[in-house]
């Protein structure tokens, strides 16, 4: 087997070699040893980073995801924790439609200003009384930018 030094790790993957240690030092990826100053990896570790990316997507955190990938590469994900995302994953989409419906009607309303629609106003007092913000910290980084 072939084994891939961290600079092909990181042309192949699009993810940086420092990215490539921290995951390393943080139990997501092992490398297998050295040549010189380079660590080596298996081939398989860009399945695993594949994987990494997929959970950062759906906005798992990394320590999420270090759990969900067992020693030997072998993964260990609870369906339940996956239904519980894409429930959270449902309200962030709630959320950002809502949003997005309000701007649109901001931008589209025939009041003379937005303090004069109704809608608009009806947007503020909701905003002023925390009822648009998502439901924790998480869901807010999650909807502002995808989680690192």
């Amino acid at each position: 087997m072939k084994l891939l030094d961290i600079a092909e790790v990181s042309r192949q993957s699009g993810i940086a070699a420092s990215a490539l240690r921290f995951y390393e030092e943080r139990g997501l990826i092992l490398s297998v040893g050295r040549r010189g100053l380079k660590r080596l990896f298996e081939p398989k570790v860009l399945e695993q980073l594949g994987l990494i990316a997929l959970g950062r997507a759906a906005g798992f955190t990394l320590e999420e995801i270090a759990s969900m990938l067992a020693p030997a590469g072998k993964l260990k994900i609870s369906r339940d924790r996956l239904a519980a995302k894409a429930d959270e994953l449902d309200s962030d989409i709630r959320y950002l439609i809502a949003m997005r419906n309000g701007l649109r009607h901001a931008a589209r309303c025939s009041a003379p200003s937005h303090m004069e629609c109704p809608t608009f106003r009806k947007l503020i007092r909701a905003a002023a009384a925390g009822v648009l913000a998502p439901k924790d910290k998480k869901a807010a980084k999650h909807v502002r930018g995808r989680p690192h």
